[in-house]
Order: structure tokens, then sequence, then C-alpha cells
């Protein structure tokens, strides 16, 4: 996968997404990059920061969206910058495809627009890698034909991601056979660890979630061979201006990061 700036890619370990869900502040941002930084030196795993830059799919209309399209995306730009790191952010339309392939390295399509194909060809035509978060409501075979919009529009730079499917109205889950499914595109699947353990559709409009069963979704998914993890963090969840519920405390990512290390090399050797 040619994403640039990636360090460590030949250490056998998993591919990390990782950052806040949403930009809100350039030393939030800087904060939480430099702390995966080290721990992706340490454990040789290759890195990519995650940041939203606009969150567009939102229960109420007064739910936070955002500091400002252009402010987050410099935002973005100069953490890649800072700490020489690939940068990640997802989008929404044609025309955000165009403007954010001017400051990131990998556009992420979100799970409820996956199949949206002037999203998917607009995103494609950028050169990025693309990123496409399969839809709750899709079976993982089907993640095949999305793909193949991207690669007919000109681009074989494909990620997919799991994210979980959902189980009646308030609830997601992961079924990973799933995993080899998309694997067998011949593209690298990514595990959404924390959007996989949310409770959407709650009666306050504020989506929930389980974030205690974050180790728990992660180590199985690593167990089946999954060739990434996507996990959102924050320094304090309970403040966050998006998906607190269900974000990792930045605090304990070294330590789910070193038990995901430890079960990727006993695999490695089977």
């Amino acid at each position: 996968m040619p994403i640039p700036k990636l360090h460590h890619t030949d250490s056998g370990n998993f591919l990390l997404l990782s950052g806040p869900c949403v930009i809100e502040g350039e030393a939030m941002a800087f904060e939480i990059a430099e702390k995966l930084c080290i721990l992706s030196d340490k454990y040789k795993i290759p890195f990519v920061f995650k940041g939203s830059y606009r969150k567009a799919n939102r229960s109420r209309l007064d739910s936070f969206t955002g500091i400002g399209d252009e402010i987050a995306l410099e935002i973005l730009k100069a953490v890649g910058e800072k700490f020489n790191i690939p940068v990640v952010t997802d989008i929404h339309t044609e025309q955000e495809a165009v403007l954010a392939a001017k400051y990131v390295d990998v556009l992420q399509i979100p799970a409820f627009l996956c199949r949206q194909t002037e999203l998917l060809v607009a995103a494609a035509k950028t050169g990025k890698v693309i990123n496409i978060k399969k839809g709750q409501f899709l079976s993982p075979n089907a993640m095949q034909f999305a793909a193949q919009k991207v690669v007919d529009a000109g681009n074989n730079n494909v990620m997919l991601t799991e994210r979980g499917n959902s189980f009646g109205y308030q609830d997601l889950i992961v079924d990973y056979r799933g995993i080899p499914t998309m694997q067998k595109t011949g593209f690298p699947v990514i595990l959404d660890i924390t959007h996989s353990l949310q409770q959407p559709n709650q009666s306050s409009g504020v989506t929930g979630g389980q974030p205690e069963l974050i180790e728990t979704i992660a180590r199985a998914g690593i167990a089946v061979g999954v060739d990434g993890i996507f996990m959102e963090t924050h320094p304090n969840p309970s403040v966050a201006k998006s998906d607190g519920a269900n974000m990792l405390p930045l605090d304990k990512a070294e330590k789910l990061l070193q038990n995901l290390v430890a079960i990727r090399k006993t695999i490695n050797c089977l």
C-alpha cells in the first residue's frame, strides 16, 4: 500500500489508523499525534494519523461539526509535516475530495456513503489512497463492488474497513467472517475497534458506546488476521466534542497496542 511517509512497514505488524474523532484544535491534535508516534516507534507499528476535519453525519442539528474546514485541514497538514507521518480524513462530497486531497495522504469514505458512486469516483481521481468503510447495512462480499468503482476510476490504492453491522435498532455486531471475505478482494482490510462498539439511535440523539470492550474487539481482529486497526482516541473522552462515548482514553493506548503486537507476533509464527 503506497502511503507516503509510512514507517515500519517491514515489521510484520498491523497498520494503525488512529487519532481523535474530529479535530478540536492544534494543541489537542499535536498531543495525540506525539503520543501515538512514540508508540509507533516503540512497537514498530506503521501509523497513519486520523482526524475528521468536519463531521457531517450527526443525529442532531446542534451537534458539533468542526472548527472550520480550512482551519482543521491546515492542522492535519501540520501534523503530517511536524511528525513526518501520513494523515487520513473522511470526506462526504465530490468537492470535499478535491479539497481534502490537498492536505492529506488518505481519503476515507464514511460507512453510510460507501455506495455513493460519484463520491468514490471523485476520491479515486485524486490519486490518494482510498479507505472505504463498510456500510452497517452491507454484507462483506458486497464491498468488492465499492472497491471496484475506485479501481475502474483508475486508482488501485484501496483499503476496506469493517466497522460492524446493524443489530437491531440500537446496536452493532462484528461478524469476523467478513474479514477474510473482504481480504479476498486483494485489498488490505482494517478493523475499526471503536465505531464497532457504537450504540446508535439513542433517545437523547447522541450515540452511545461500549469502550470497555475495545480490547476484546481488537484482540479478536488480530487473531483473525486483520491487516490493520482503526482506533479513535482522546486525552479525555468525557469532554470530547464528538463520539466520546466509544473512544479509547489516550493513556490506555500503550497497553492495548502492546497486547495487540504480542498477539500479532504469535499469529505470525503459526
